[in-house]
C-alpha cells in the first residue's frame, strides 16, 4: 500500500472532464503503485478510511493520474472541491465481475463481441456497471442493446453515452 495526501480539485472546462471532481495522484505515486504503467487501471485501499476496490486510476499529462469521485463516494468522505483527503492504494488486479446478462447477450453478435473483448477492463466495467445499475428488467434490456449498438459501432463508453445524450 502506498500512503498519501492530495486535494480534492475540480476540473473547469475541459471536455467531457468538465465539472468533474478528482483527486490528483503525482506521476512519483502512481509510478509506486504501478511502475511504467500510463494507461488507465485500478487502485484499491481507502481514502479517509473509506473502503474502495475497482476504482480506475486514469492518466493525464506528465504522468500524472486522477481518481474522478461520484456523488456517493464524495457522501462517504464526507468532503468537497478543496479538502484534503488521505488516501492508501495499491493495484486492483482481482478479476472484475461482469454482467452475465450483458455477456450473455453479447454472444448474439459477432462483431459486437470481438470489439467488446478488445477493449481494456475499465471500459468493460463501464458498460457493465451501467447494465447493474438499472432496476427494472424493462431498462436492463433497453441498456444491454444500446451497448451492443455501440460496440457495433466501435463506440467506447464515453462515445455511446453523448450519443444518446446522457452525457453532457
Amino acid at each position: 500500500m502506498i500512503a498519501f495526501e492530495s486535494t480534492l480539485e475540480k476540473f473547469g472546462h475541459k471536455g467531457e472532464k468538465t465539472g468533474w471532481i478528482y483527486i490528483s495522484v503525482p506521476f512519483e505515486v502512481a509510478f509506486l503503485i504501478k511502475p511504467n504503467c500510463k494507461k488507465t487501471y485500478r487502485v484499491k485501499g481507502t481514502i479517509d478510511n473509506t473502503p474502495i476496490k475497482s476504482i480506475a486510476m486514469l492518466p493525464l499529462a506528465e504522468g500524472h493520474f486522477i481518481i474522478a469521485t461520484n456523488a456517493s463516494m464524495r457522501k462517504a468522505l464526507q468532503k468537497n472541491v478543496g479538502q484534503v483527503v488521505s488516501l492508501s492504494l495499491t493495484e486492483d488486479d482481482d478479476e472484475v465481475k461482469l454482467s452475465a446478462d450483458l455477456l450473455l447477450c453479447m454472444e448474439e453478435d459477432a462483431d459486437a463481441k470481438a470489439y467488446f473483448d478488445s477493449l481494456p477492463p475499465s471500459q468493460k466495467l463501464y458498460y457493465s456497471n451501467w447494465v447493474k445499475a438499472a432496476k427494472s428488467p424493462v431498462v436492463i434490456a433497453n441498456r444491454i442493446a444500446h451497448i451492443i449498438q455501440a460496440c457495433s459501432a466501435k463506440e467506447n463508453f464515453g462515445q455511446m453515452m453523448r450519443r444518446l445524450k446522457l452525457v453532457n
